[in-house]
């Protein structure tokens, strides 16, 4: 797959897949025509449809539901234009159940026109309605959406009961919507403190397991936050900063140059690497404040925030792990007598190896740490390989089958 960076390069890529995807159904829904009026019979074009709405069509309305769909129905003018594009891939999928069950060459001529007709007004629903005002968003990341797409169209074209998610309700999305609806009225009556909370906590409970909701709660909550900005945010966390400030040495995370989307996990990873009494300074081009309802929804009393520099091009803020506050299960901790220990097994797969190696570049020379995984971690060798070729240590000390504990060190002399 090329890669496409830009949102104008990702919202062509979309228009010209629709394009195709309503082409190929309308080239399939002609030759079923001309089959049935010249000889009579359905089975084999017939069967060519239903093929590729099952190969082609489904799978991406999968994905669609997972992110276009997501990222719309954040949006309140849309949820009523979402709703009614959902239930037109519902019916896509009836229809399609009908045609491949049809008895005779009428009744499937009958479905496949119907079939033809619904896709091709869908589609133009969808780039007319749909795209252009997620296109015109700049908290919107259609360059990421288009990437997220793909890979979930790959994982349904792949697992056939996958295309079955599309026939049911989506509970956990569709609670999301109704937090982020809520949050929203919070906000246009004036309670945009508790609407921004409330936005967080809905972000908190996805993070994990839906990831791609995450990630459209992430965007929602930046555009609450810009409509609140004339309101104070006070959060509970309120324990000053002991540590040294960024000039006497803090590591600096910049994220200026990350994707909207990736920010806020490396981010998190960089804070889930922070051993007890130790800080970071993130370095943004906004303020960050959407990502501080996030720290309180997520390690409230565990965590600390210092604004350095507030804008208004550049924002430093000094982000720290109180010393004595426990870390759960993101913790390196050191057990007595030995390196510190990073077990990753409760990390979502996509975050575990940013976490990895936030971990190591914090490393002093001579220094080391544990990996603790549940499955043999070589992908991972080989991207320290390529990235830190003759400045990296690797040991296994534990091999399977449930558990593998890895020293990862960075050798005296190598440079940090």
């Amino acid at each position: 797959m090329t890669t496409i960076d830009t949102d104008a390069g990702a919202l062509e890529a979309m228009l010209a897949h629709h394009a195709a995807l309503a082409d190929g159904v309308a080239r399939r829904v002609a030759s079923l025509r001309t089959a049935v009026e010249r000889q009579g019979h359905h089975e084999a074009a017939g069967a060519e449809l239903v093929a590729y709405l099952a190969k082609e069509v489904l799978p991406h309305a999968v994905a669609e539901e997972h992110t276009l769909y997501q990222a719309a129905a954040a949006k309140a003018d849309l949820a009523e234009t979402v709703g009614r594009m959902v239930e037109e891939h519902r019916k896509l999928v009836s229809l399609a159940e009908r045609l491949a069950t049809a008895g005779d060459a009428r009744a499937a001529a009958t479905e496949a026109e119907t079939i033809g007709a619904l896709f091709a007004a869908h589609v133009d629903r969808e780039n007319e309605l749909i795209l252009p005002p997620l296109a015109a968003d700049e908290a919107v990341d259609l360059a990421e959406l288009l990437v997220e797409m793909h890979r979930l169209t790959e994982a349904a074209q792949d697992d056939a009961s996958v295309v079955e998610d599309v026939t049911t309700a989506d509970a956990e999305a569709a609670l999301v919507r109704l937090l982020l609806d809520a949050a929203g009225q919070l906000v246009d009556v004036g309670r945009g403190d508790v609407g921004c909370r409330l936005a967080a906590e809905a972000w908190a409970a996805v993070r994990v397991a839906r990831p791609e909701l995450a990630v459209r709660v992430t965007a929602a909550l930046h555009r609450l936050v810009r409509s609140v900005t004339a309101e104070p945010v006070t959060l509970a966390t309120g324990r000053p900063p002991t540590g040294p400030s960024a000039a006497t040495g803090d590591a600096a995370l910049d994220v200026r140059a990350l994707a909207p989307a990736q920010r806020h996990e490396k981010i998190f990873a960089t804070y889930g690497a922070l051993g007890a009494g130790t800080a970071f300074v993130l370095v943004n081009d906004h303020d960050p404040k959407p990502l501080r309802y996030q720290f309180e929804a997520e390690h409230e009393g565990r965590f600390t925030w210092e604004v350095l520099e507030s804008g208004p091009t550049v924002w430093r803020v000094r982000i720290g792990r109180p010393a004595g506050t426990a870390t759960g299960e993101t913790e390196a901790a050191a057990p007595a007598g030995g390196e510190p220990e990073l077990d990753v097994r409760h990390f979502p797969h996509g975050q575990r190896h940013d976490v990895i190696f936030t971990t190591f570049d914090a490393l002093a020379e001579g220094g080391a740490f544990v990996l603790v995984n549940d499955h043999d971690p070589k992908p991972l060798r080989y991207q320290f390989e390529a990235q830190h070729a003759g400045r990296y240590s690797w040991e296994y000390l534990e091999a399977g089958p449930e558990i593998w504990r890895v020293r990862i060190g960075r050798p005296a002399g190598t440079g940090v």
